[in-house]
């Protein structure tokens, strides 16, 4: 039936684990000729597997991410679309889909149901005439462009901050938006999801019972459902690798996974499932071997806003854009063995309603500091736990902005005294001057204080009535005195106002007649 089609994946850099070497063994067990995509060295590729350079496809000057996880699947998205319109003979596969049977289409559509409602793109086969191809290519051409499919609520909302001169990045949208409700509705709109499998063809585990996969006791389970019209299984890769972790690396003995693994030869030690701390400590060594000595170079080392976007902090060209202005400000610490100091350390939080005891996963600007300043030692503060992240380098201290005491106690735990400082915790402007009041008066004289995302204050925390933090500053540039809805406030500012030697305020991505954005304080 049909013709032989080709694999296409992707893996932008670094090392598969088993998990990835098994879904790509899969296929070239099954019969295909399967290429992977890079952009950077990848490491434990199996024999018989084409590497192909991503520009081949796409040339970029910069990964588009997700901004609250950092995940590279925008990018994937788009990568897939530009794959799929350049060749004729190709199927694209996530590095999680697991071939159960070699793929077979006579129109080029390859695609299935992940549940009663989404198409999922994680396979995807689409004839290069294809309607939905197209709508898909011309869509993800515009990283600020409304969704069509959302509800008449949610694109009036995208619509009226466009208006107000601030639009949304893509990045900053619900998780899948280029991908499964961008490829089911298209596919809907143009009659093509007519050609779709259904959820026992391409996803007969669901992402609810991903578990199941490597529980022995529940090996039936998953072969109740993988039937002989089942394509693939797909395995929810980053998920199945954080919980593969937390159990020791591997599957256990006679689960569904352990079976495949078996079955296909795979070494699970040559290939590890690296923990949290393994993928720090190698990402670390990495981009030591990787950056470039500046004095050598002559060219002050990598740019920021380079390390921001390939870290996936929001405060490189994704987002906010902060990068640019702290590169030029910071470079002259470069350098130096000083002492650095972040509030807030990933996206999410009491501030956005989610519990203070959330799973943290990620550090990305704690691990661009690391590579900026090769010599500082940085201090993270935040009201969850990252205690998990280990580096020589760097000490975690938990703290709740909300109390002045508890921000005494961990300033009084750094010493050095900090150089520089970076607020990015709740945004709450009581928050933040809670924290410049404690910390400010402890800054390394000649040191900078920072504080970001002036324009948007949490509405779990903002006090009604109180006065701004942007306002706040402004009043003293006007005329060297603060000006405070609080009395008392206002007093304790203008007490330290003297050790202040000057103050900047730019606006969203430094364009004139934005909103205020972010503060920089220098201290004498």
């Amino acid at each position: 039936m049909g013709r032989d089609y080709e694999i296409g994946m992707l893996w932008v850099e670094g090392p598969l684990s088993y998990v990835e070497v098994l879904c790509a063994q899969s296929f070239l067990d099954a019969g295909h000729h399967v290429k992977l995509y890079h952009y950077e060295d990848v490491q434990n590729v199996p024999d018989g597997v084409e590497l192909v350079h991503g520009d081949s496809v796409l040339k970029i000057d910069r990964f588009i991410q997700h901004g609250k996880t950092g995940s590279f699947a925008l990018f994937s998205d788009v990568f897939r679309y530009h794959l799929l319109q350049q060749n004729d003979r190709m199927i694209w596969a996530d590095l999680d889909a697991y071939c159960v049977k070699k793929f077979e289409t006579e129109t080029g559509h390859f695609f299935g149901w992940e549940s009663a409602r989404h198409i999922n793109g994680g396979v995807l086969g689409l004839p290069q005439d294809s309607e939905a191809l197209g709508h898909l290519m011309e869509m993800t051409k515009d990283e600020y462009a409304i969704p069509e499919w959302l509800s008449e609520k949610e694109k009036a909302k995208l619509r009226a901050a466009q208006e107000a001169g601030k639009p949304v990045h893509v990045g900053g949208m619900s998780w899948g938006v280029w991908g499964p409700h961008a490829v089911t509705h298209f596919l809907q709109k143009t009659g093509e999801a007519k050609y779709a499998l259904p959820i026992e063809g391409l996803y007969p585990v669901g992402f609810r019972q991903r578990r199941q996969l490597m529980q022995p006791k529940l090996k039936s389970k998953i072969e109740e459902v993988v039937t002989q019209d089942t394509y693939s299984i797909h395995f929810y890769g980053r998920r199945v690798r954080e919980i593969l972790s937390e159990w020791g690396g591997v599957p256990y003995e006679g689960s569904y996974m352990d079976m495949l693994l078996k079955k296909h030869k795979i070494d699970t030690e040559a290939a590890p499932v690296l923990s949290r701390e393994e993928k720090a400590a190698l990402k670390a060594t990495e981009q030591k071997v990787k950056s470039t000595p500046p004095v050598a170079t002559g060219k002050g080392g990598e740019n920021m806003t380079d390390l921001a976007d390939r870290y996936g902090s929001d405060k490189g060209s994704t987002k906010h854009r902060y990068t640019e202005l702290y590169h030029m400000l910071f470079h002259p610490y470069r350098g130096r063995k000083i002492t650095f100091l972040e509030m807030g350390l990933l996206i999410g939080g009491p501030e956005h309603g989610i519990d203070k005891d959330r799973k943290t996963d990620d550090v990305p600007s704690i691990r661009m500091w690391l590579e900026y300043f090769k010599k500082a030692h940085i201090h993270g503060l935040d009201v969850s736990d990252f205690s998990w992240f280990k580096h020589d380098r760097f000490t975690f201290h938990r703290c709740d902005m909300d109390d002045r005491s508890e921000i005494a106690r961990a300033i009084a735990e750094i010493s050095p005294a900090p150089t520089i400082v970076v607020d990015d915790a709740s945004h709450a402007s009581h928050h933040q001057q809670n924290a410049f009041l404690e910390i400010f008066p402890r800054l390394e004289s000649g040191g900078l204080y920072v504080i970001e995302d002036l324009r948007w204050q949490p509405k779990p925390y903002e006090k009604p009535g109180i006065t701004k933090t942007a306002a706040l500053f402004r009043t003293w540039l006007d005329n060297r005195e603060f000006e405070h809805s609080d009395p008392a406030i206002a007093a304790e500012f203008n007490a330290m106002s003297d050790q202040i030697s000057g103050c900047i305020i730019e606006p969203v991505k430094f364009q004139k007649g934005r909103k205020d954005q972010v503060a920089v304080i220098h201290k004498r």
